[in-house]
């Protein structure tokens, strides 16, 4: 047979498109073969860690870092952060019309034709030198209204869960985008090579009552490499499996293996040029690494009692709130740009009058204390706090007034608060506001895309240029839409 006929037999579709883009991912492997190289380098230039994109950051940013604070389940903004007295004086009243009409609740209101207003279940007072409105269920939260910038003024368009908080993470209801960690992974790099540049962590109410799911999507890379996806710590145990060598194997034989692997890796990748292939070869090497790196993270021993006690009581039980907080404070320190803390319980729908106080009690001190300890280090001046949910809670009743044991209330995307400290915004500083009722945002609304495109400002990045070709089309984060809220930056 004719070897130049069998040779273009055996040249299959695959290794043609494969060997035709062989290029990419070759800048990511070198910087991983050539890490030491690369370390000096940057430490020449005044860096450390591994670069994003060469053009970033657009301009000079507040923040070098980001904790997201992200409460699941979306916390009942009118009995917490935003006092309305009209509610009390409508208690058990039909909700105005005007309000409702034509809106979209989810399928547990969507038919309920009895709307009463329920008057907030807290007592608010006014705190700090600002006169921040907060709940008594907050003490710790209300010792440091001056530190915080209350928006009061958000809406979204997602009436569920899953869709809202992928909205608020990737800038789209439908899962398969980028998330907000991934896109600064991917264009501001890391300050670090001895831990991932976006973690996250999760934990729940200690009841149970909520059945949401953290989903992997919540810190995916949709189209971007999967280099750039979150990193999950899980709640018990080694924070990432597989850090722990096997029995019988040392350190140095574990490097050796992996030499040759990603040698091997390599082979493949020139046959191929897969960009995933890298990938695959930086988990391995960020895993070796993470051997040292996280025994050292995840060691509290040193930490002062004041500290520790500033957390609360569940502080060194893995996988709480709190201690979830801690390690937030301790990536934050140690170069990690992204961290997500994420939180699940706020979900009353029917147990509004015992679930919201306990909820309160979980994370009321941890989130304080993170604000605190950064403050108290430094690190304030140039790390973004952002605590809040994916859409708030509805002014009116779900179920029937006389049901008290029973009360809770709805989702509700037309108008909610979030909060956030440090870099870049202003302390001590409330911005918008919902209408008497708390139904709407009324007043400078900003939008989901709003937050986003402020965050990314926040960081140096001009939302409308952060961008990734995927499928014959720019994407961004904000989608075509967004803002920076100007009047919160300090």
């Amino acid at each position: 047979m004719d070897p130049i006929l069998e040779g273009k037999l055996l040249h299959t579709r695959r290794q043609f498109f494969g060997r035709s883009v062989m290029g990419l991912g070759t800048a990511a492997l070198a910087s991983l073969l050539n890490r030491d190289a690369l370390a000096a380098a940057l430490a020449g230039a005044g860096r450390k860690g591994v670069p994003g994109l060469p053009q970033l950051p657009h301009f000079a940013p507040k923040a070098k870092r980001v904790i997201y604070l992200f409460q699941n389940g979306a916390p009942s903004h009118v009995d917490l952060f935003d006092y309305k007295p009209m509610l009390r004086e409508w208690h058990g009243r039909q909700i105005p019309d005007e309000l409702t009409g034509g809106k979209r609740f989810s399928t547990m209101t969507g038919t309920q034709t009895a709307r009463p207003v329920l008057g907030e279940i807290t007592k608010f007072a006014q705190h700090g030198k600002s006169g921040a409105w907060v709940s008594s269920f907050l003490p710790k939260t209300a010792e440091i209204a001056d530190d915080l910038c209350f928006v009061k003024s958000m809406y979204t368009e997602a009436v569920n869960h899953a869709p809202g908080i992928t909205f608020f993470l990737t800038g789209s209801e439908m899962a398969g985008r980028p998330s907000l960690g991934a896109w600064l992974s991917y264009g501001l790099g890391s300050e670090t090579e001895d831990l991932p540049a976006f973690v996250v962590m999760t934990s729940r109410d200690k009841e149970a009552s909520c059945g949401q799911i953290f989903y992997d999507f919540y810190w995916g890379s949709g189209f971007l490499p999967t280099k750039y996806q979150g990193v999950a710590f899980r709640g018990s145990g080694d924070p990432v499996l597989y850090l722990s060598n096997p029995k019988g194997m040392s350190r140095e034989v574990r490097r050796g293996l992996l030499d040759d692997l990603a040698h091997l890796n390599e082979i493949k990748r020139e046959d191929f040029g897969d960009p995933e292939i890298s990938t695959r070869i930086a988990q391995y090497e960020m895993a070796y690494r993470m051997q040292t790196s996280v025994p050292e993270l995840t060691d509290l021993s040193k930490e002062p009692a004041s500290v520790l006690d500033m957390y609360g009581p569940d502080v060194k039980r893995q996988g709480t709130y709190a201690y979830n907080c801690l390690m937030a404070r301790r990536l934050a320190e140690r170069g990690v740009r992204f961290i997500q803390v994420m939180h699940a319980g706020w979900d009353q729908h029917r147990n509004l009058n015992t679930q919201l106080k306990i909820q309160c009690e979980d994370t009321d001190a941890p989130s304080a204390a993170l604000v605190r300890d950064l403050k108290q280090r430094g690190l304030l001046e140039d790390t973004l706090v952002i605590w809040g949910g994916e859409f708030g809670r509805t002014p009116f009743l779900q179920g029937k007034i006389e049901e008290v044991k029973q009360w809770g209330r709805d989702h509700h995307p037309y108008g909610f608060t979030l909060w956030m400290a440090g870099a870049g915004v202003k302390p001590g500083f409330s911005y918008g506001a919902t209408d008497d009722f708390g139904f709407n945002a009324a007043e400078n609304r900003v939008h989901v895309h709003d937050f986003q495109a402020t965050v990314l400002h926040l960081l140096g990045i001009n939302h409308e240029r952060l961008t990734h070709k995927f499928q014959g089309r720019n994407f961004r984060l904000t989608d075509v839409h967004g803002h920076v809220v100007k009047p919160i930056l300090a």
